[in-house]
C-alpha cells in the first residue's frame, strides 16, 4: 500500500517515491532550547512521531535526523532582535552552555513522556560550525554570499525560485517588504549566514572563520546539517507551519545555492498551531502550557497525544481544559477496555493471531486482513489520524475473539503510541464506604446470614466494585469495562 503526503511545495497530496527505494531521509527542525518547549511546539512533534511510525508501519527504512538549537536563533524568525540564548541568559543569570544542556534534557524529558520517539541522530548547532562554515565558503564560490559590515549574506536575487515555498515571486516579495531594515543588505530578504558584528553585546558563543570571528545565522545550521546526514537530496523536511515563510524558504535557497540540485526536498510537511482562547500559544505572550504543566494538574501526558491524534496535522487545534478531560476519559476507557482484552485472552498481546491459520474469521486471519488494511488506508492518506482511531474503536465493538483484537491493537499502537499494550490500570484506593460494606458482609457470612450477605454484595456491584472472599479475607476489587 502506498503512502500519500500533503506537499507545502506542491500544495497538493502527492505519492511518496522515495529517492532511494525503501528508504526515507526525514528531517525535523528541532528545538531552540532557550526555554520549555510548550505543549503547542509539542504538537508538531507529535505530528511527526505519527509520521515517522507511519512510515514504519509501510515498511520503509526511516533515517530521522533532528537538530537542536543551541546559538544563533534570533527572536524574530529574520536577521532582528536578540539571538534567544542571551535572552535567556540575562533571564536566568546562567551561561549558554548551561541553559542548553538544561532545556535540551527537558525537551527529551517532555518528548519521552509523549511516546515521541528519539531521533536517529540529534545534532546540535554548535558541533557543525565547521559544516556551517564549509556550506557558506560553497555558497561564496557559487556566488550566492557577499560581505557587508563584517557580515555575510545571502543574495535572494541570485535564485530564481526563491519564495517558491510560500507561492512568491522575488517580485512579489520586494513589493511587500516589511521588515527591519539593515543597511547592509542588498535586499531586505536577503539574510545573514554568518555574524561578525551583531546588532547586540554579551554574544558569549563565537568561533573564528574566514570572515572574522563570530557565529552563525540560524538558517545555514539546518541546512549544514541535514545535508551532512541526509546527502544534498533528500525526502522529506517537516516542521511548524510557522516556519514556511522565513526559515524553510531560506532554507532551501541556501541548499539549492550551494549545492545546485532543486529540489533539495521533495515533499515539504507542516503542522497546524495549537490554539488557546483562539490565539496561537507561543512563549513570547507568557504563562504557556509544558509537559509539567499537565502533569502538576493531574494529566497523563498521553491524554495530550489522544487529543492531537483526534485532529488533522494540517487543521488547528483548539485546546483548552475541557478537550483534554474529554481526551483523558476517552484514552482511559481505551485503556481499560484494551485491558479488560488481555485479561480474557490470557494477559498477553499475540501478533501472531492476525496470520493464525485456524482462525477463520473474516476480519482476523490475514496480517493484511481488511481492519488493518482499512487503519494503514487512513494513515497512509496524508495521516488521517481521526479516522484511523475510528477504526481502533470500531474493532474494539467488533465480535471478534479476544486473541485476534489485541493483535489488531498491537498493531495500531505501533503508529498511535499510545502505550496500550503495557499499560495496567492504577492500584485502585477502595473508599472506605465499600471497605465498611464488605466487612458487614464478612460478618453477615459468618453469622451464615447468607442473604444479607449476598444483599450486600448486590449493593457493592452496585457501586462498581467486586468481592471475593479469600482464605485471608475479603478482596475487592474495582469492575473493569466490558469491551465496547
Amino acid at each position: 500500500m502506498s503512502v500519500h503526503l500533503f506537499n507545502t511545495l506542491s500544495r497538493r497530496v502527492e505519492l511518496l517515491e522515495p529517492l532511494h527505494p525503501g528508504q526515507v531521509g526525514l528531517y525535523c527542525c528541532g528545538p531552540t532550547v532557550y526555554n520549555f518547549a510548550h505543549i503547542g511546539n509539542l504538537r508538531t512533534y507529535l505530528f511527526e512521531d505519527l509520521l515517522r511510525r507511519t512510515l514504519e508501519m509501510a515498511g520503509l527504512n526511516v533515517r530521522h535526523v533532528m537538530n537542536i538549537t543551541d546559538v544563533g536563533h534570533l527572536t524574530s524568525d529574520a536577521d532582528a532582535g536578540e539571538d534567544k540564548m542571551i535572552v535567556a541568559m540575562r533571564r536566568e543569570g546562567k551561561t549558554a552552555r548551561d541553559i542548553a544542556d538544561f532545556y535540551t534534557q527537558a525537551f527529551f524529558r517532555h518528548a519521552d513522556a509523549l511516546n515521541i520517539l528519539r531521533p536517529h541522530v540529534v545534532c546540535k548547532a554548535t558541533d557543525h560550525i565547521g559544516d556551517m562554515i564549509a556550506l557558506i565558503q560553497r555558497l561564496e564560490a557559487n556566488g550566492f554570499a557577499y560581505q557587508a559590515g563584517g557580515n555575510v549574506y545571502y543574495d535572494i536575487s541570485r535564485l530564481p525560485r526563491y519564495g517558491v515555498l510560500t507561492g512568491q515571486s522575488l517580485d512579489d516579495l520586494q513589493a511587500g517588504a516589511r521588515i527591519e531594515v539593515d543597511a547592509n543588505k542588498r535586499n531586505p530578504h536577503d539574510f545573514a549566514l554568518w555574524f561578525t558584528r551583531s546588532k547586540f553585546e554579551n554574544q558569549e558563543m563565537t568561533w573564528d572563520s574566514p570572515w572574522g570571528r563570530g557565529y552563525p545565522g540560524w538558517h545555514i545550521e539546518c541546512s549544514a546539517m541535514s545535508i551532512k546526514y541526509l546527502g544534498e537530496q533528500f525526502d522529506i523536511h517537516c516542521g511548524g507551519i510557522d516556519h514556511i515563510a522565513v526559515h524553510h524558504t531560506n532554507e532551501i535557497a541556501q541548499s539549492e545555492g550551494a549545492t545546485g540540485k532543486s529540489p533539495w526536498v521533495k515533499i515539504w510537511m507542516h503542522g497546524e498551531f495549537l490554539l488557546a482562547d483562539k490565539e496561537k500559544m507561543a512563549k513570547s505572550a507568557g504563562g504557556f502550557l509544558t509537559v509539567d504543566t499537565l502533569i502538576e494538574k493531574g494529566y497523563d501526558p498521553l491524554a495530550y497525544r489522544y487529543l492531537c491524534l483526534g485532529a488533522h496535522y494540517r487543521q488547528q487545534l483548539g485546546f483548552s481544559f475541557e478537550a483534554l478531560d474529554s481526551a483523558a476519559a476517552g484514552l482511559d476507557r481505551l485503556r481499560r477496555a484494551v485491558f479488560a482484552l488481555k485479561q480474557e485472552a490470557g494477559g498477553a498481546f499475540k501478533p501472531g493471531a492476525l496470520s493464525d491459520p485456524s482462525n477463520r474469521s473474516d476480519r482476523s486471519d490475514r496480517s493484511d486482513n481488511p481492519w488493518l488494511s482499512e487503519f494503514r488506508s487512513h494513515l497512509f492518506d496524508d495521516l488521517n489520524a481521526p479516522r484511523a482511531l475510528a477504526v481502533v474503536w470500531a474493532v474494539m465493538k467488533d465480535d471478534l475473539p479476544s486473541p485476534q483484537k489485541l493483535a489488531l491493537i498491537h498493531e495500531f499502537d505501533k503508529a498511535l503510541g499510545l502505550g496500550l499494550e503495557t499499560w495496567t490500570p492504577p492500584k485502585e484506593v477502595i473508599p472506605q464506604e465499600i471497605l465498611r460494606l464488605a466487612e458487614a458482609r464478612a460478618a453477615a457470612r459468618k453469622a451464615k446470614n447468607f442473604a444479607e450477605s449476598d444483599r450486600l454484595r448486590d449493593v457493592i456491584a452496585a457501586q462498581g466494585y467486586d468481592v471475593k472472599d479469600t482464605a485471608s479475607g475479603p478482596e475487592i476489587t474495582k469492575r473493569s469495562p466490558k469491551p465496547v
